[in-house]
C-alpha cells in the first residue's frame, strides 16, 4: 500500500521533490518505492529525466485504479468498526405475505432511517419456511406467526389484529347490522384454510367459530387466493384484518362477534445464538420504536 500511496503522489505531483515533501520523506526511498512497484507490476509506470515527470501510457491506466484501492483502504477500517457496531453489512428478513401488508413497510422504514449502511435481503416464506431457514442460517430474522420453539428462538410480538370475514360485496351477511355470529354461517359455502399449510390461520378459526366442516368448498393455504376466492362468489373466508388492504373488487370485510379481536399476532423471531451484530442494533431500535400498522399494537 505504501509504494501505491508514493505512485499517486508522485502521479498528481509530477515531481518527486514535492510529492516526497507530501508524503513527509525524502526522494531516495521514494524513488526506491515508485522502482519496486514498477518491478511488481511489469510494466513501466512513470517517465523521468532531469527536466520533466510525466505518465506512460500504462501509468494513467494505473494511476485510475490506485486512487480506488487507497478509497477502499481508508474505507476498510471505518466498514469493520461499523460491522462490529451493527450499523453496516446485511440483514437478510423473511416475512409471510399478510406481514406484507401490515408491518413490513414499518420494520424496512425504522431499518432505513436508523440502520442506512445496512443492507436488507427480503425472503417471501410462510411461518415453517422462515424456521426452517432461521435454523440453517438462511436468514437472520423472520416475521411470522406462533408457535414458537422457546428453547431455539426469541421472539418479539410486534403486531396484532383482529379475524374477519370476508364475504362477496352483495352476500346477505353484509346486511346485518351488527357482528357475524356462528349461527349466520350456518348454511353459508366456506373457504377455509389447510389445516396443514395454513395450520396458525385453520386453529384460530376454528377457535373463534363453531366451523359446519359441511359447509367447506375449497381449502386453500394463501390469503391472496382465498379473498379472491370471495371476490369471485365462491364463499365466504376468515381472514385477518390486514388483509382489506389487497384491496380485491368485490369483497367487503365484516366483523366476527366471537371475541376475534387482536387475536392475530405477527412475530419477530430470531436465532438465540445469533452472530449478526446489524440485528442486534434492528431489535435494539425495534423495543424503543412503536409499530403501528392501523391496528392495536400487542
Amino acid at each position: 500500500m505504501d509504494q501505491t500511496r508514493s505512485f499517486v503522489a508522485v502521479a498528481e505531483e509530477l515531481h518527486f521533490g514535492r510529492a516526497a515533501e507530501r508524503l513527509n520523506m525524502t526522494q531516495p526511498p521514494l524513488s526506491r518505492q515508485i522502482q519496486k512497484l514498477e518491478k511488481s507490476v511489469g510494466v513501466q509506470l512513470i517517465e523521468r529525466d532531469n527536466r520533466k515527470v510525466a505518465l506512460t501510457t500504462a501509468g494513467r491506466a494505473f494511476l485510475a485504479d490506485a486512487r480506488k484501492l487507497l478509497i477502499a483502504a481508508d474505507q476498510a477500517p471505518l466498514t469493520a468498526r461499523r460491522i462490529a457496531r451493527g450499523r453496516a453489512g446485511v440483514l437478510r428478513i423473511g416475512f409471510t405475505a399478510t406481514s406484507a401488508l401490515s408491518i413490513l413497510g414499518q420494520v424496512l422504514s425504522t431499518a432505513a432511517e436508523h440502520l442506512p449502511q445496512v443492507d436488507i435481503d427480503l425472503r417471501e416464506m410462510v411461518t415453517r419456511e422462515q424456521l426452517a431457514a432461521l435454523n440453517s442460517g438462511g436468514i437472520d430474522l423472520g416475521l411470522a406467526r406462533p408457535p414458537i420453539d422457546p428453547d431455539r428462538f426469541e421472539s418479539k410480538l410486534v403486531q396484532t389484529e383482529s379475524l374477519r370475514l370476508a364475504v362477496p360485496d352483495e352476500h346477505p351477511l353484509t346486511q346485518l347490522d351488527r357482528p357475524v355470529e356462528a349461527a349466520d354461517l350456518r348454511e353459508t359455502p366456506l373457504i377455509m384454510h389447510s389445516p396443514l399449510k395454513a395450520r396458525y390461520f385453520y386453529d384460530l378459526a376454528i377457535r373463534h367459530m363453531p366451523i359446519q366442516h359441511g359447509n367447506v368448498v375449497h381449502t386453500v393455504s394463501q390469503i391472496l387466493t382465498m379473498v379472491s376466492l370471495v371476490g369471485a362468489g365462491r364463499g365466504v373466508a376468515f381472514v385477518p384484518e390486514s388483509a382489506a388492504r389487497l384491496g380485491i373488487a368485490g369483497v367487503t370485510h365484516l366483523e366476527l362477534a366471537e371475541q376475534a379481536r387482536d387475536v392475530v399476532e405477527l412475530h419477530a423471531i430470531w436465532r438465540r445464538n445469533h452472530r449478526n451484530p446489524a440485528l442486534t442494533s434492528l431489535l435494539e431500535i425495534l423495543g424503543d420504536t412503536p409499530l403501528r400498522s392501523g391496528h392495536r399494537p400487542g
